[in-house]
C-alpha cells in the first residue's frame, strides 16, 4: 500500500495581514519614487538607457519609477527568481533574458528589493557580460542586515526595511499581495 503525504496548505493573505505591520503607505512611497526618478535623470544626464525591470516583483515599482523619469528610455525586462512561490531563496532560475542590445550602453536595473542580493548580482553581472558600459541599480527597498553578498548595492533606493519578511507593493507572500498599496512586514 502506497501512502501519500498531504500537500501543505498555502497560508492566506488575510491571515498574513492580521499578523503584519504596515511599514510604508502608498503616499510616502509615491513621494520617494518621484524623488528617485529626478535623481536618475541627473545621473543619466540625457543618455538613453535600457530600463531593465526584474519581474515579477519590480512590476509595480518599475512602472511608477519609469513615469517619474523624464529622460527617454528603452524598455526591456528579465525574469529571474530564487523563490518560486516560497518565502526562502534557493537556486537562481532564469525564465527570460533581455532582448535589447546592452553593448556599450547604460542599463538601469530595476528591482523591488535588495535583500541578500544574489538575484540582483547575477542579473547585474549578466548585463556586464553582455557588454553594458555601466549598470545602475534602482531598488524600491533595501533590507538592513549583514547578509548581503559582496559586490552589489543600490545606486538608488527608496526605503530601508528591518530584517523581517516583507510583502506588498510588488513583493509577494506566497504569490499573494503583490498589488497591496503599501509595504507590510510579518511580526
Amino acid at each position: 500500500m502506497h501512502s501519500s503525504q498531504p500537500t501543505p496548505a498555502v497560508p492566506t493573505l488575510a491571515a498574513a495581514l492580521l499578523n503584519a505591520d504596515i511599514l510604508f503607505e502608498r503616499e510616502e512611497l509615491d513621494t520617494l519614487i518621484a524623488d528617485m526618478g529626478r535623481a536618475i535623470d541627473v545621473a543619466l544626464d540625457g543618455e538613453r538607457a535600457v530600463f531593465l525591470t526584474v519581474m515579477n516583483g519590480a512590476l509595480m515599482f518599475g512602472g511608477q519609477l519609469a513615469l517619474s523619469i523624464r529622460t527617454d528610455l528603452e524598455f526591456d525586462y528579465v525574469h529571474a527568481t530564487r523563490y518560486r512561490g516560497t518565502t526562502a531563496g534557493s537556486q537562481l532560475h532564469w525564465l527570460r533574458e533581455p532582448t535589447a542590445s546592452l553593448q556599450g550602453r547604460t542599463v538601469l536595473l530595476v528591482d523591488d528589493i535588495l535583500d541578500e542580493g544574489h538575484t540582483l548580482k547575477a542579473v547585474r553581472d549578466d548585463c556586464l557580460r553582455r557588454g553594458a558600459r555601466r549598470v545602475l541599480v534602482a531598488t524600491l527597498c533595501r533590507k538592513l542586515h549583514g547578509r548581503c553578498v559582496e559586490g552589489i548595492q543600490s545606486d538608488f533606493n527608496g526605503v530601508e526595511l528591518p530584517d523581517r519578511y516583507v510583502f506588498g507593493y510588488g513583493m509577494d507572500y506566497y504569490e499573494q499581495g503583490r498589488n497591496l498599496p503599501g509595504i507590510y512586514a510579518l511580526k
